[in-house]
């Protein structure tokens, strides 16, 4: 059964609710366990939670082709640590999609 990420007001509104900016030091076990998934600027982290939950292949085949969905890379956490980044979080178990704060324009 092919599921309708676009419809899912009721998932969407919940991932919206629980999404949240942490620290990258409370994610280090998660970095250690292989769940934490880097979602670039470009896309939207709510977008692309609630397509990891309704397990959209395509979507996610797509964006990781592109370099803009990956495991975070050793290379990544190790910046993050060093300038004690802050990231936005969104848990979709087993996974934390974990993406920057967006630069501000002034």
């Amino acid at each position: 059964m092919k599921t309708n990420p676009e419809k899912d007001t009721e998932l969407h509104d919940k991932i919206n609710r629980e999404t949240g900016r942490i620290p990258w030091s409370e994610l280090a076990r998660h970095f250690a366990s292989g769940s934490v998934i880097y979602v670039s600027e470009e896309l939207d982290l709510i977008e692309v939670a609630l397509r990891v939950a309704h397990d959209d292949k395509e979507s996610i085949t797509k964006w990781m082709a592109a370099g803009s969905l990956a495991k975070v890379s050793d290379l990544q956490a190790q910046t993050w640590t060093e300038s004690d980044a802050t990231l936005w979080a969104s848990v979709v178990s087993p996974f934390v999609l974990v993406q920057p704060e967006k630069k501000q324009l002034h």
